[in-house]
């Protein structure tokens, strides 16, 4: 295999610069040409290819977002647009493509698989749903960026003595809700995976205004509910309560990736590149018990991943 192609695709993650980084250099050592295809699956289909050299991805390893461009395009289910994309790269004479992406971007990957054409993905994103690894790129920076939201928002209910709820991202899973509400030291944490109890919350915040806890931090993940759903519906029970909504949205993105996530995108890049040179296809790069691992892209997005219940209990019993 001498040419491979590598995108991003769906939702930016920090991260995904420096497993671009470590798929063109280590391609380069590997005798590899890597070509780059701009803005995800629709540059597979309008041929939006550039030949990548070390030189061109310089400076990138500590910058957020995605030097490739990224983009959604749900036409790519249907299968003339997926025998389109394959076309495409074989008139280049591109024989292998890494796609650094999530769920969605590699559901689009198992396609092209299925269809014959190697593949191999790098699992990447800031919800860190993907089954069968423990940690994707992004997902880090994501949590380290809550936290340092919550504990900047914590400085304003200590002073005012108010209930703030921070909602993050996870329209399906709680990941981050679960890690920054435990490390930024939420006294609730609302995740799609646990159904909660609205009276329940606002019994507790009652016994801990009368032991003379005058303000409260609740972290909520967006698919669990709404933080202002959840601001009407403590109202309803405590009318009287000072309440504050902050929605970090799209910062949880961007920005400088972490260490952490600065090794594993480019030890996931190199064992991508490695991967399609030998003979690999049909698999994601993730990691299990700090080990670098191969996931059948199958599995990788059919099988459910969930939250640590032991660690969801854990923020409950530090939290009283």
């Amino acid at each position: 295999m001498k040419r491979i192609a590598v995108l991003t695709s769906g939702g930016d993650a920090s991260g995904m610069n420096a497993a671009i980084r470590s798929v063109v250099r280590v391609g380069y050592v590997r005798g590899v040409e890597i070509i780059g295809v701009y803005y995800g699956y629709r540059g597979l289909l309008t041929k939006d290819f550039h030949p990548l050299l070390p030189r061109d991805v310089s400076g990138i390893l500590e910058r957020g977002g995605t030097i490739l461009r990224t983009s959604r395009v749900p036409d790519f289910k249907l299968t003339e647009n997926q025998e389109k994309a394959i076309k495409n790269m074989k008139e280049e004479g591109i024989e292998g493509l890494i796609v650094i992406g999530g769920n969605g971007s590699q559901s689009g990957n198992l396609a092209l698989f299925e269809k014959g054409f190697p593949t191999i993905g790098i699992a990447s994103t800031i919800d860190n749903d993907l089954w069968g690894t423990d940690y994707t790129i992004g997902f880090d920076t994501a949590v380290n960026t809550a936290i340092n939201a919550i504990d900047k928002i914590r400085d304003a209910a200590v002073s005012h003595g108010r209930t703030f709820i921070v909602e993050v991202m996870g329209r399906e899973a709680g990941f981050i809700a679960l890690d920054a509400g435990l490390a930024g030291g939420a006294d609730f944490i609302l995740v799609p995976e646990v159904k909660f109890d609205i009276k329940k919350i606002t019994d507790n915040m009652r016994e801990a205004f009368k032991k003379r806890k005058m303000h409260h931090l609740i972290v909520c993940a967006e698919g669990a509910i709404h933080a202002r759903d959840l601001e009407k519906k403590i109202k309803e029970y405590m009318p009287n309560v000072e309440t504050r909504v902050s929605v970090l949205g799209y910062i949880q993105r961007g920005g400088a990736p972490t260490r952490f996530d600065r090794i594993i995108a480019s030890e996931f890049g190199q064992h991508a590149v490695d991967a399609l040179l030998s003979g690999e296809k049909g698999k994601l790069v993730g990691i299990k018990d700090n080990k670098i691992t191969l996931i059948p892209l199958k599995d990788a997005i059919t099988k459910q991943k969930t939250i640590d219940k032991s660690l969801y209990k854990l923020a409950e019993e530090v939290s009283v």
